[in-house]
């Protein structure tokens, strides 16, 4: 009998390519997405799997799912400025409220959890590059903060589960990571660039362009996700690429990729933007014995060949497909 996973947030990019490899290491999968921002397109190749089932639920609301549970992965919730800026109450209720249900059901079936948090709650860093012992210089009360502080509490609510509950948990705070599956309205960097390229547009860089950010390629990110979860470890662990990269210095490198003409334009930096971004990734090698292998190279050519072969035609339209009879609500 294989195990049963359930995964929040599963038709995201992170969550997408979790529920595959779930399916490929031999696991029962439970798919959950209420689809604000998440696209069915990216889990309907799991459709005609038997060892898939998707449900159409918002874990804001409570969480019921039949029968056993062996892990939850919670991954629900809005990840790029656009979104938690647009839905900014959305995204504090599915950290807080929604992390409060995925941390019940996970001890009503005698689970284990892993919770997706991130790079964001260590805010513009004073520390540099960020270990797991930095506490986060983090604005409460900025327009990032909504997504900031949702994983910091979310952070906070799991560890009180597993001190108080003895509730078996995993933190993994994710750094950049970029692959097939991203939106490329979603407003993160290497969307923004792609889409402004293959639209024939100047590429934007807010500020001077010298702020850093460390990208970590899907494949890499998703075995480090599931080592910590089938690791021993409870306390946060760092899951990211540490080599470093100006934003300026990359927009240089997609225009090289893209083998564009355009320009490198520059607007003011948004507020509380982090001018460092690197993770410390001593624990994760220590004790998962993982380290990313896919160099930015090779995964920026996989990821633009994605975006080049989506519809032409409004690249970021959704098919309007009826999937009623593969979703469980």
């Amino acid at each position: 009998m294989p195990k049963t996973v359930l995964i929040t947030g599963a038709a995201g990019f992170l969550g997408s390519h979790l529920c595959d490899k779930f399916i490929k290491e031999g696991y029962r999968v439970l798919g959950m997405d209420n689809l604000i921002t998440g696209d069915i397109r990216n889990i309907e190749h799991l459709f005609k799997n038997k060892d898939f089932e998707f449900y159409n639920h918002d874990i804001t609301k409570y969480i019921y799912v039949p029968g056993k549970l062996d892990y939850i992965l919670h991954f629900a919730s809005p990840a790029s400025p656009i979104d938690y800026l647009k839905i900014p109450i959305q995204t504090l209720k599915v950290g807080s409220i929604g992390t409060h249900h995925c941390l019940g059901l996970a001890k009503e079936k005698k689970a284990r959890i892993l919770i997706a948090s991130t790079s964001e709650v260590y805010g513009d860093p004073l520390v540099h590059p960020q270990s797991e012992e930095y506490y986060g210089n983090v604005s409460t009360i900025g327009p990032r903060g909504v997504y900031d502080e949702a994983k910091r509490f979310q952070e906070s609510l799991t560890m009180a589960y597993h001190r108080f509950h003895g509730l078996e948990t995993r933190i993994a705070r994710i750094f950049n990571t970029y692959g097939p599956r991203m939106r490329l309205n979603d407003g993160r960097v290497i969307p923004a660039f792609i889409g402004q390229a293959l639209r024939g547009e100047n590429l934007t860089v807010f500020g001077d362009g010298s702020q850093t950010r460390s990208f970590c390629y899907v494949d890499d990110q998703i075995e480090g996700l599931y080592r910590l979860l089938l690791s021993d470890y409870s306390d946060p662990v760092n899951i990211g690429n540490p080599e470093e990269i100006t934003i300026k210095d990359f927009a240089e490198e997609i225009l090289h990729l893209t083998e564009k003409k355009q320009e490198i334009i520059y607007k003011p930096l948004p507020q509380d933007d982090p001018l460092k971004r690197q993770p410390d990734i001593t624990k994760a090698k220590e004790i998962l014995g993982w380290e990313p292998q896919v160099s930015r190279e090779e995964g920026m050519k996989a990821t633009y060949n994605y975006f080049k072969s989506l519809p032409k035609k409004d690249l970021n339209k959704k098919e309007h497909k009826d999937f009623s009879k593969h979703i469980r609500r």
